[in-house]
């Protein structure tokens, strides 16, 4: 009976740990569609790619209709793309295409993706 009573409690308290957690992945996942809202307002529209980069979790790359893009990073995929489909953008499943023709880069980011061999600023600062 006592060992009934012990796996109750493991139960309960593996389901109220669970649902702590999923509370707070919906409410990260709310922020971050606020977040790609805010830029999608700011540059036109928005659209996006997910991608997993492991133990981090995902990055939610935005491209905005001006061509300005920005990242967000979440805790999981799951969060990443829940956060998606509650800000309504549209996603590709990969970042190539028209879609990445849509990004535009300045100076600053030519420099730097090129780095030393057109002698812009090296990334040891």
């Amino acid at each position: 009976m006592a060992e009934k009573a012990a796996e109750a409690a493991d139960t309960e308290q593996t389901s109220r740990t669970d649902a702590r957690k999923a509370a707070r992945a919906e409410r990260r996942a709310a922020k971050l569609a606020r977040e790609i809202g805010s830029f999608a307002k700011e540059h036109g529209g928005a659209e996006g790619q997910l991608a997993y980069i492991g133990q981090a979790g995902a990055r939610i790359v935005l491209v905005g209709e001006d061509g300005a893009w920005g990242d967000l990073v979440a805790p999981t995929y799951a969060v990443a793309e829940s956060a998606a489909k509650k800000s309504g953008i549209t996603l590709h499943e990969e970042f190539d295409g028209e879609f990445a023709l849509k990004v535009r880069t300045g100076p600053y980011e030519w420099s730097r993706m090129a780095g030393m061999q057109i002698g812009g600023p090296s990334n040891d600062r």
